[in-house]
């Protein structure tokens, strides 16, 4: 399946790539976030409880 994805506007370089989650009562939860696939950039924009959040630095979760 071909998808066309939004080029990243911090570097250029990447594309931006969508990720889903659930929420706490096991629902699904389309596109939380949008990460670039550039390792070298690292942007994202991300949402939790209705706000959006831009460029949090992305690390390992522990859970």
């Amino acid at each position: 399946m071909d998808k066309d994805f939004t080029s990243c506007l911090k570097c250029r370089n990447g594309v931006l790539l969508p990720l889903s989650d659930y929420g706490r009562d096991g629902a699904p939860i389309m596109y939380k976030a949008w990460v670039c696939n550039n390792p070298e950039c690292g942007f994202n924009i991300r949402i939790d409880n209705g706000e959006i959040s831009l460029g949090r630095d992305i690390s390992t979760s522990v859970k």
